[in-house]
């Protein structure tokens, strides 16, 4: 277990890297220097080449992230400082959504305000059954303002952004996955059977393919041209395709059919 400022690390020999924000007294505010060391510990894990996935989670069980932290962000009062405010997280968000291996969010707890754009800056979301999603940031009379507003359109469509935001909603589970705002409901905890099932898949294939997997991804996402986002898939099936993985697979595939 490794820790930087208010977060915690943990490596698994499977691959996986758990990342948590570790401010259970703070409901896990995401203040700018949690921000920039979560964005550092990202890098930092995903630059390793035996890193297949990376899962990020809050302390405790309340609380995926409450949000920016509002004593720091009273003291942000005029253009200069909110425009740099709003780049600096945005861009600590942004090393999350261009990581080149799939990002996990484990919702633990509610994922509210900036800590819902933090959700949504990650590839998938996984969602214990109390735990909200809220884009909550009217009730203090603001918008979005890292990122999460055009992820949100882009999950869910302009009409359910619109009503998410300015109703200032805390979706459920069960509506955000119906609403393809979560991925899979957890009923049983990170080292559970739900966990267990969800991940075993992707922790069964290779390394090399998640990340041509993610490429792709990240190319859509980004708005990349169809012949840029061809062009992406060209270049991952090449070099997934001339893998020894993908021949080996091949043969097991074949061998097993011949029986």
């Amino acid at each position: 277990m490794q820790a930087i400022q208010d977060i915690s690390i943990s490596r698994h020999e499977n691959g996986v890297v758990w990342i948590t924000i570790d401010r259970p007294q703070k409901h896990n505010a995401l203040a700018g220097h949690v921000l920039t060391s979560l964005a550092q510990a990202v890098a930092q894990e995903s630059a390793q080449p035996s890193t297949r996935l990376v899962l990020l989670r809050g302390a405790g069980d309340r609380f995926f992230a409450a949000g920016g932290d509002l004593l720091e962000l009273s003291k942000v009062r005029d253009e200069a400082s909110t425009q740099a405010m709003a780049d600096r997280s945005r861009g600590a968000l942004d090393t999350i959504r261009q990581c080149p291996i799939p990002v996990l969010a484990y919702l633990n707890g509610d994922a509210i305000g900036g800590g819902a754009e933090l959700a949504l800056a990650c590839d998938l979301r996984l969602q214990t059954t109390h735990a909200r999603i809220g884009f909550i940031q009217a009730r203090l009379a603001i918008s979005s303002a890292w990122g999460g507003g055009p992820d949100l359109c882009q999950l869910v469509g302009s009409t359910r952004a619109m009503r998410m935001m300015a109703r200032c909603e805390m979706v459920s589970v069960q509506q955000a996955l119906d609403w393809g705002l979560s991925d899979q409901l957890i009923s049983d905890g990170p080292d559970g059977q739900d966990m267990q099932a969800f991940l075993a898949p992707m922790l069964s294939c290779p390394i090399h393919v998640l990340r041509a997997i993610k490429a792709q991804t990240s190319a859509w996402r980004t708005g990349k041209s169809y012949e840029q986002r061809r062009d992406v898939e060209r270049q991952q099936v090449m070099q997934t395709w001339l893998h020894d993985d993908h021949w080996s697979a091949s043969d097991r595939f074949l061998a097993k059919g011949s029986q």
